[in-house]
């Protein structure tokens, strides 16, 4: 494909800060006004890093923001409701004010993958903001000790989701087989525009998950004990593996010691490899000790460590590169493998690309010194976007934009892009 024309990109770059503009409440930015009204945790990760180098003030602002609604157990929720827009299930549902570790504002209950050490290490890198690593280093820190200590089912050095809305890909084929031996529920829980996304979905069993765990008190011992999903994750896993080297490098910043950071990443890596490794990464459904043998997007995860080692890390990457993903589509990186029966190009995770996942790949990439793959990443990503619009999701094979229309990740997620091909790509500010 020919060069765009420099101006082009300089478009492009404005056109998704005015998109990230509109999307701002004055205290976060939501996914998408209307559908998606709140702050979202993993969300406001990625918009973060997409402002790094642009509005540093405005990362800085998302990241406490999202902060906000930590728990004093560490844990930080999937969602903070800092407005009263109607959204289901919202604070009605999780009941977050009975808690008595909740914090003021309402959230949900469950967390999200924990992008946020390597969020605020993008920060720093593109800042040099100490002030602000030493501000918000101990909540991340209790963050990551939560997931040690109360997330860690299985006993290996994994966290464990316990609902799928804990791993940002909600409609993932790797949770079907868990969702599949729940009980057969129907609230009658109807809500237009997420059906018209996500049809055939599971969410009465989302919602009877998410209430159960609820009326547990969301308590470690009954996730532990009784909980009925609990899956171990190689993107989550790999996330928080990327945000434990993130999080030890900043640590001298901070004041604290790097040891216990660096520690939980060999954990991380370890376990990844004795527990989720068969040739590809898959997730382990802990209720039946069993992999799930489909190979998602998020089984490239753990590409995020720079310590795999090369085994893995070329294998893996053989896998990518091959016809059971990008080797057979015109755009990256489709969310399941398309060899799999389960594969659907117009369902949310199981088929659709996503600039979020392709710009984490493309992390990945990096750290690999894949430099190539990198670019490849890089190039199909900004096509999409130029060609569709930000949208939520996009068909990998003729790169049509799917779901809603300004999706705040696609956008800021553009900047760092483009911000690696051009010094002037977008205006920039005082930081």
């Amino acid at each position: 494909m020919e060069a765009r024309p420099a101006v082009d990109d300089a478009a492009l770059g404005r056109e998704a800060l005015s998109v990230l503009e509109a999307n701002w409440t004055g205290s976060a930015t939501v996914p998408a006004p209307g559908l998606y009204p709140h702050q979202w945790s993993w969300d406001s990760a990625f918009v973060a890093i997409g402002l790094a180098r642009h509005r540093p003030d405005r990362a800085r602002a998302e990241l406490l923001g999202l902060l906000d609604g930590q728990w004093a157990t560490g844990m930080i929720p999937h969602i903070v409701f800092h407005t009263p827009e109607a959204y289901f299930p919202g604070p009605a549902v999780w009941r977050s004010e009975d808690h008595p570790a909740a914090p003021r504002v309402l959230t949900s209950g469950l967390t999200a993958p924990p992008l946020h050490g390597l969020a605020l290490w993008w920060l720093y890198r593109h800042t040099g903001d100490d002030a602000f690593v030493r501000r918000a280093f101990p909540a991340l820190a209790a963050q990551h000790a939560y997931l040690a200590g109360a997330r860690d089912l299985g006993g290996a050095g994994l966290a464990a989701i316990v609902h799928p809305w804990e791993s940002g890909m909600d409609d993932s084929p790797a949770w079907d087989g868990a969702l599949a031996a729940l009980p057969e529920i129907r609230y009658g829980y109807r809500n237009v525009d997420l059906d018209e996304r996500h049809p055939d979905s599971d969410h009465d069993r989302y919602v009877w998950l998410a209430l159960r765990y609820r009326n547990a008190g969301y308590q470690a011992g009954y996730l532990r004990d009784e909980h009925p999903f609990a899956i171990e994750d190689p993107l989550f896993n790999g996330i928080w593996l990327a945000s434990c080297q993130a999080l030890a490098e900043l640590a001298p910043i901070a004041g604290a010691d790097p040891v216990p950071h660096v520690e939980q990443a060999e954990r991380i890596r370890s376990a990844l490899l004795d527990r989720l490794w068969d040739g590809c990464f898959y997730a382990r459904d802990l209720r039946d000790e069993r992999l799930v043998r489909i190979c998602t997007v998020g089984g490239f995860g753990p590409l995020l460590d720079p310590g795999l080692p090369a085994l893995q890390v070329n294998t893996a990457v053989e896998v990518l590169e091959s016809a059971r993903f990008m080797g057979a589509t015109g755009y990256p990186v489709p969310s399941c493998e398309i060899r799999a029966v389960q594969f659907d190009r117009t369902r949310y995770w199981r088929g659709p690309s996503w600039v979020n996942t392709n710009w984490l790949l493309r992390r990945a990439a990096a750290v690999h010194g894949l430099e190539s793959l990198g670019q490849q990443l890089t190039n199909g990503t900004l096509r999409l976007v130029r060609q569709a619009g930000f949208r939520e999701c996009f068909d990998p094979f003729d790169g049509s934009g799917r779901g809603c229309r300004d999706f705040s990740w696609s956008a800021a997620l553009t900047l760092d892009l483009l911000a690696d091909t051009t010094d002037d790509t977008v205006d920039t500010v005082e930081r």
